[in-house]
């Protein structure tokens, strides 16, 4: 009998080209994940994920689902699983869900966050977790303006070009900017994501921080509805997929 397997994934994805699988055979998360699965059972799978994030991006909480008829528990799997995947990326939970569960299209919204360190000497430990950026940030102008972004907003200002989607309205429900000494946190939960949407909306709040951009100009770049108006791309290293959300499941 066929099964439906959801587990939740975190990873540092420092030596990975993304999760997606590619054709030129370069290491993905995705890739490794189907390889220790059909170690473990005996079969191929196709894993999809909640989010196909990109080169050098991390997650705390990705959410994957794969079909497969293996009789081990959940249990024995997961603790399979750990043993052979490598240290960069652990299995945090497994479950049997309903058929129609779908780690992508049955999510309601996902968390990401990302980490700026703001001092002038580059940090030593979680450095690859962490965007340094050594002058001087006005924490309460950019959070004057990441308030511009709750509810309903058209982003196109802030998704990169080579992007297929239908619309580029999204919903978002948070976004809090919260520091501990030299490290300052984006957290942000939206019904979805544009392509590079949280690094560019950092790289635009950090003009905003730094005196390049006011509050007001960041609501005018929000409703320009033009990637050239937004700033740059923040690193890829600062950003993480903390968390995917679904209605519950009966």
């Amino acid at each position: 009998m066929t099964r439906n397997i959801k587990m939740v994934v975190a990873y540092e994805g420092t030596h990975y080209a993304g999760f997606q699988r590619q054709a030129s055979g370069v290491k993905t998360i995705q890739g490794v994940l189907e390889e220790a699965i059909a170690k473990i059972t005996g079969s191929m799978v196709n894993v999809t994920g909640a989010g196909r994030t990109d080169a050098g991006v991390h997650a705390l909480g990705q959410v994957v689902h794969f079909h497969s008829e293996t009789r081990l528990e959940t249990s024995q799997l997961l603790k399979a699983l750990n043993a052979v995947l490598p240290r960069d990326i652990v299995i945090r939970e497994v479950s049997e869900v309903p058929d129609e569960f779908h780690a992508r299209y049955s999510a309601v919204s996902k968390t990401y966050s990302y980490r700026i360190w703001n001092d002038p000497i580059r940090p030593v430990f979680h450095r690859e977790w962490l965007y340094h950026y050594k002058y001087p940030l006005d924490l309460a102008a950019m959070r004057e303006a990441a308030d511009f972004l709750l509810g309903q907003h058209d982003f196109k200002s802030f998704q990169a070009s080579g992007s297929g989607v239908k619309t580029t309205v999204r919903t978002v429900h948070f976004c809090e900017l919260t520091a501990e000494g030299p490290e300052i946190v984006l957290r942000i939960n939206a019904d979805g994501f544009l392509y590079h949407m949280v690094r560019n909306i950092v790289g635009t709040l950090i003009l905003v921080g730094s005196g390049r951009l006011s509050p007001s100009g960041f609501k005018e770049v929000l409703a320009a509805c033009d990637r050239i108006a937004a700033g740059p791309t923040a690193p890829a290293g600062g950003l993480c997929l903390e968390e995917v959300f679904y209605p519950e499941m009966k």
